[in-house]
């Protein structure tokens, strides 16, 4: 079998395999699409309809009457940007730290940096939880995202990242009178931007899709976030599967924004490293 038409068998195979893996990632999606276009009786139905035969938004009105779905979408949002811009700062200018700045116990100070890893979050989230009640942070934005804008992962990610910047770029940099901040800034954070969208899209949707916590410090209805208001909703309405999954979609529409605007950093920022030369 000649080369040409190996590589073209290969790749049909290849193919054939990402669009089953595909199709089994997109369908839980469809589904809730899906159910979420159907009337009553529609969902009722055994066996149950792969697609719609009428198309209404009746379950989307009802979801939003039944939970005020918008302000915890808000909420979610602010949240989940104010957990974005902290982490990249912090992550940002700690990684800079442990890359470019030689002081003494570095790589130990790094070490122990990095263990906070291995702590799991229900090991912290009492004493977080006591000293946001202290400060009286409850039912505020700065309670649900103060406790996560420094990240131990987030700076493992952007030092790995800036080690592969010359050193000889930044010697250079210093002997021309440049300091650390102004490095940072105008050479370092242009070269890292696949580093930094892959971090904020982390960040965001690990905030966005945050339950436990949200749920312990706010009792206001109005600071409740969207994944509160979809457990209320299936409370409320839990024979009602058409309305639930509308919430659900309704919920899903701004992380499916954020992957459309940020596809091509975000995959940057995963293969970055993968191929040398």
């Amino acid at each position: 079998m000649d080369y040409p038409l190996r590589r073209l068998l290969t790749n049909m195979v290849l193919y054939i395999v990402l669009v089953i893996v595909a199709i089994f990632v997109l369908f839980p999606i469809w589904t809730a699409i899906n159910i979420s276009l159907l009337n009553d009786s529609q969902v009722a139905q055994y066996p149950p309809q792969m697609f719609p035969t009428s198309f209404s938004l009746v379950n989307y009105a009802r979801a939003l009457e039944q939970a005020p779905l918008l302000r915890y979408l808000l909420n979610s949002v602010t949240q989940s940007t104010l957990v974005m811009l902290g982490q990249l700062v912090t992550a940002c200018l700690a990684a800079y730290a442990f890359a470019f700045i030689d002081f003494k116990y570095r790589n130990i100070l790094f070490l122990v940096f990095l263990a906070t890893l291995m702590i799991p979050w229900e090991a912290t989230i009492i004493p977080n939880y006591l000293l946001i009640k202290k400060l009286k942070w409850d039912n505020t934005f700065q309670g649900l995202a103060v406790p996560f804008m420094a990240t131990g992962f987030g700076t493992f990610l952007l030092r790995q990242f800036f080690l592969k910047i010359p050193k000889e770029l930044h010697d250079a940099a210093v002997m021309d009178g440049c300091g650390s901040f102004r490095f940072l800034l105008t050479i370092v954070l242009p070269l890292a931007r696949p580093a930094l969208g892959t971090l904020a899209v982390y960040s965001f949707l690990q905030t966005y899709n945050q339950y436990l916590w949200p749920l312990l410090i706010t009792n206001d209805q109005t600071m409740r976030t969207v994944q509160i208001g979809i457990a209320l909703l299936q409370d409320e309405e839990r024979f009602m599967f058409n309305t639930v999954m509308a919430g659900v979609v309704f919920v899903l529409v701004p992380t499916f924004i954020l992957f459309i605007f940020s596809n091509r950093q975000l995959i940057r920022g995963l293969t970055a490293g993968a191929v040398k030369g």
